[in-house]
């Protein structure tokens, strides 16, 4: 199964960091974000790859080229304008000719979800979009009012809210691909929105391993322990 990493956004929440150096390009500890995912994927015995790749492309590609060095096999798709997180699939999926589901994931993200099982999942329950999602738990600083018109009913101090996020890592199927826009920006969320209202099959399959998504300088830090621990 292909597996399609996006790797062309600007990284704006991570500057000045990415003013220079590509997202996908920064370390993590001694590698490079991407080499690490790279490097996972092909322990797990997944070698072709697809790189949707945009801003300063150059240098990720001089870097990682036909990905031999890495035991992988990878091709480029060049973004020519901004295509948003799923624009680039419907020409992606007509360059390389995929007529079979496919893994699509974001360039940032350290896992040691097995990609297998998903998959398995995807094909099993006949799925048409399956999601990654991540349970999360954040804490809120505050007491929290309940209020009823102006009357006070209840208040919880500090409470824990608890959601089911996208963990940026899908399975797809190459039909529900066609009903992206040609050329045109579309993001993840639409085309989840897009295959509930076909009355697809889109399912949500729980990532119980280790994910991070790297959005945020301190988990950069989370992530170098973490690979140190690992290696």
């Amino acid at each position: 199964m292909k597996i399609v990493i996006m790797a062309g956004g600007l990284g704006t929440r991570l500057r000045p960091l990415t003013f220079s150096i590509p997202k996908p390009l920064l370390p993590v500890g001694e590698k490079p974000i991407l080499e690490i995912i790279l490097s996972k994927l092909k322990q797990q015995g997944f070698s072709d790859i697809i790189l949707s790749v945009g801003y300063k492309s150059e240098l990720i590609k001089t870097y990682f080229q036909d990905g031999s060095k890495f035991g992988v096999k990878i091709e480029y798709f060049d973004e020519e304008k901004r295509l948003g997180t799923a624009g680039s699939l419907r020409l992606i999926k007509d360059k390389f000719h995929i007529n079979e589901p496919f893994v699509v994931m974001n360039g940032d993200i350290i896992t040691k979800l097995d990609f297998k099982k998903m998959i398995d999942y995807h094909l099993d329950k006949k799925s048409d979009l399956t999601v990654g999602i991540k349970n999360h738990k954040s804490q809120t600083p505050f007491g929290v009012i309940q209020l009823e018109e102006d009357v006070i009913k209840d208040i919880k101090e500090k409470p824990v809210l608890e959601f089911n996020i996208s963990a940026g890592i899908y399975i797809i199927s190459p039909e529900l691909v066609d009903s992206i826009p040609y050329n045109e920006p579309f993001d993840m969320p639409m085309l989840i929105k897009s295959g509930i209202g076909q009355n697809k099959n889109v399912l949500g399959y729980n990532i119980k391993e280790y994910w991070l998504g790297l959005e945020k300088l301190k988990s950069f830090d989370q992530a170098s322990l973490q690979e140190k621990e690992w290696s």
